[in-house]
């Protein structure tokens, strides 16, 4: 009989050491260091079903030899697609066969909301839904409530989930053996920290717990073919929960952020291996669930009657979808010695780097004013090409001059001053015409010239009024005069 092994793991970022440290080597974490016991004498290996729907172990049991890669039989890879045409988006055109994705967010936010609805509204697939968080009844109580999911404006209505069981269970044996006997065609996991294998002696959550629990499943979707949604906690620092191994282990780690006290909430994926990683999914939450929005930019431009000064409409990319977004910027004397600058939904460090670009090039005054800035919406942009809307809204608040609410941007500003280049501008000023606006400013690198260029734009089917610039003082000229 083998003796039973422990070792001691960082609770932090999940690095193994035989005897206890105070200071993590890997993450440089203090008193971070668990003991647990990582093997039991005598545990057995469950048994999953193998791909060719026969039951046994003869899969596991089977060496895997070497092959050549010329003799690898390819087809494309079966995608199940869901009603949900913004999860359908961010997994990169549906749910892959045997795939691994874990949804991480904030407590509340709406996971275990989404997670739910989609069981719901697949009535031609069995799907199982774990709930180690929940009981049965108050599962069934939400389920009520969004019984129906909300449609996008112009979709078709959900069904009332005739094909999703239910089980509140935490422990990995007994739910491999409800799998076993459902077969079901889809398996939803919440949450990963609660459950916990018979083969690990630790708590539910642990890092040993965590990370075998997830093994299980990685090898049962796998060999079983069969996707699997993992939902996780997060951190204090908006970290998913757990070692860092959990998210290497998956294949697709999804983010649903947004404000609880909004509206609007954000699927993003962070990592996926059979899609883009960039992707992005806006949900409008409602009190029957979360409804699809198909138009992001409607929700992100506000309606106002009256034009503002230090407000402009940007042109950005999420992945492969545009969208206009609405940047503020507030300008105004610094009532203290050191003037402060603030960004929300934007990079402080790039909001510094413009200002020096205004000052030094422009010739305008900032080093005594508070500069704030903000993209409306309560979502983060990355996209350079939001550059030139910035600042234009920030000089539009320094001489406090309205700029045209049918006037769009879209274009990088470099540290000399001048506008350049930015991909994919077609889609950004279809996107612009479709909503209706005059005129969109871009860099002249983007249009026509005796060069080549995959990045140059034809203009002959475009409708608004596109302007090519080239320094920043061009645009200033053409819009204060």
């Amino acid at each position: 009989m083998s003796k039973t092994k422990s070792s001691y793991f960082c609770q932090s970022c999940g690095y193994e050491s035989p005897k206890w440290l105070g200071k993590c080597p890997s993450c440089g974490q203090w008193n971070t260091f668990v003991e647990e016991v990582v093997e039991k004498p005598n545990a057995a290996i469950p048994n999953w079903k193998s791909t060719d729907g026969s039951k046994g172990s003869t899969s596991l049991q089977r060496a895997n030899k070497a092959i050549q890669v010329a003799d690898i039989s390819f087809s494309e890879e079966h995608r199940i697609l869901t009603p949900d045409k913004e999860l359908n988006r961010v997994l990169g055109g549906g749910i892959v066969a045997g795939s691994l994705v874990l949804i991480g967010g904030e407590p509340g936010i709406g996971k275990s909301t989404l997670m739910l609805q989609l069981a719901l509204s697949m009535p031609a697939a069995k799907v199982l839904y774990v709930s180690g968080e929940e009981s049965d009844r108050q599962i069934k109580m939400r389920a009520e409530r969004i019984a129906a999911p909300q449609p996008p404006k112009g979709g078709s209505e959900g069904a009332n989930g005739t094909g999703c069981f239910i089980l509140t269970e935490t422990s990995t044996q007994n739910i491999f053996k409800q799998i076993e006997q459902l077969q079901p065609d889809l398996v939803i996991v919440d949450s990963i920290q609660t459950l916990y294998s018979a083969h690990i002696e630790s708590t539910p959550g642990s890092v040993s717990q965590v990370r075998e629990c997830t093994a299980e499943l990685l090898r049962f979707a796998k060999e079983s073919s069969t996707p699997v949604f993992l939902i996780g906690h997060i951190t204090k620092d908006g970290m998913i929960a757990g070692p860092k191994i959990l998210e290497h282990m998956v294949d697709t780690v999804l983010q649903f952020e947004g404000d609880r006290h909004h509206v609007y909430r954000i699927l993003r994926a962070i990592k996926n291996r059979f899609g883009s990683a960039s992707e992005l999914g806006i949900y409008e939450m409602l009190g029957a669930g979360l409804r699809e929005v198909s138009n992001p930019s409607e929700i992100l431009l506000s309606q106002r009657d009256e034009s503002l000064s230090g407000i402009t409409i940007s042109a950005t990319l999420e992945g492969m979808r545009p969208m206009l977004i609405e940047t503020q910027a507030l300008v105004s004397t610094s009532a203290y010695g050191t003037p402060q600058r603030s960004a929300t939904g934007f990079d402080t460090r790039r909001m510094n780097m413009l200002l020096a670009v205004l000052e030094k090039r422009c010739g305008f005054r900032l080093g005594n004013q508070d500069v704030f800035l903000n993209i409306t919406g309560g979502i983060k942009v990355e996209d350079p090409a939001i550059d030139l809307g910035l600042a234009a809204a920030i000089i539009s608040s320094h001489e406090d001059i309205p700029i045209p609410s049918k006037t769009c941007f879209a274009g990088e500003l470099g540290l000399s001053g001048e506008i350049r280049a930015v991909n994919r501008v077609e889609q950004r000023i279809a996107e612009a015409q479709k909503l209706g606006f005059e005129q969109i400013f871009i860099s002249k690198y983007n249009l026509p010239s005796g060069k080549k260029d995959k990045q140059q734009l034809d203009l002959s089917h475009y409708d608004i009024e596109i302007k090519a610039v080239s320094r920043i003082e061009e645009v200033f000229s053409l819009l204060f005069g």
